[in-house]
């Protein structure tokens, strides 16, 4: 005769694909985090490279001095990118006539342009590197930064990490969240059979085991659903910003995001959901493994 109350193996499977599918889209919100937290990085390193601030170099300087200190800048480990710009290329960039017409001679001196590594934008970190461009040559007649820009940019990106930092915990602590209350809810249904192996003698490492197993290889398949929606994400993304780009100078996912990060991402989405599954599934089986039969029909 067959049982009423017995459990079809398609709901079985069903259940089982629901717990898979809500831990993959949580850990894909949980890797949505990562890669903003990439990305914020790589706009904080990008807004703070693409301040500049220029060496004015001495109207007698020669061709020769300006490229001898030309290498000694891009030898320094503070230095990102340096542009020469001489007296006659600063008339065409700056004001498109030659002024030597009615003034007599060009009033513009040659200047060198100097993106510095995002690592030396601080600004107690210019004085020191203005005393130490001073001493490569004595051709430099001024440098000319806009401090208050710097300490701007910097405070304002400050600011952002800030509310990113709590923006990512807060998303965090709710994936945790949804993610422990799935599993809570599937032991929740086998708590009768916990119960049962109980009063046959079952101990409680023998009774977890085979709950912890099933849910490790549920988080490792939600891992790799959740990775495979994050590259498709980028992929998708990548090809939306190729098309708006002017030039297509995005044509791949690398340009968004290097390599190493998103392995690093899908690394990290896949250690969670492996750990996590595991250790809500550990705490969840041993409530009922502690619990008294009685109290089973008032939870």
């Amino acid at each position: 005769m067959k049982n009423k109350h017995a459990i079809s193996p398609a709901t079985f499977i069903n259940s089982k694909v629901t717990v898979i599918v809500s831990i993959s889209l949580v850990l894909f919100l949980l890797g949505l985090v990562f890669l903003l937290a990439v990305f914020a990085n790589k706009l904080s390193v990008y807004m703070k490279e693409s301040l500049s601030f220029d060496i004015v170099l001495s109207d007698d300087t020669e061709a020769g001095q300006a490229n001898s200190l030309l290498i000694q800048l891009e030898k320094a480990p503070f230095v990102k990118t340096v542009q020469y710009i001489s007296k006659d290329d600063a008339v065409k960039q700056y004001i498109g006539e030659d002024p030597s017409a009615f003034l007599g001679f060009n009033p513009l001196p040659s200047i060198i342009v100097v993106n510095l590594n995002s690592r030396y934008t601080e600004a107690d970190s210019l004085p020191v590197i203005e005393k130490a461009i001073k001493n490569f040559s004595t051709n430099v007649s001024s440098i000319e930064y806009r401090n208050d820009l710097l300490q701007l940019v910097n405070t304002n990106l400050k600011k952002l990490g800030i509310i990113f930092f709590i923006l990512a915990i807060v998303l965090f602590i709710i994936s945790l969240a949804l993610i422990n209350n799935t599993i809570r809810l599937m032991v929740y249904s086998k708590r009768f059979l916990i119960h049962t192996m109980k009063l046959v003698g079952a101990t409680g490492g023998f009774i977890r085991r085979p709950f912890i197993q099933a849910n490790f290889l549920i988080g490792f398949i939600a891992a790799i659903l959740a990775n495979g929606l994050l590259f498709w994400f980028l992929y998708y993304l990548a090809n939306k910003l190729g098309d708006a780009s002017v030039g297509g100078g995005i044509t791949h996912i690398s340009d968004i995001i290097s390599f190493d990060a998103l392995y690093m991402v899908f690394g990290m989405v896949m250690a969670l959901g492996i750990m996590i599954s595991t250790v809500t599934t550990f705490f969840a089986v041993n409530r009922y493994v502690n619990m008294e039969g009685d109290d089973l029909y008032y939870i």
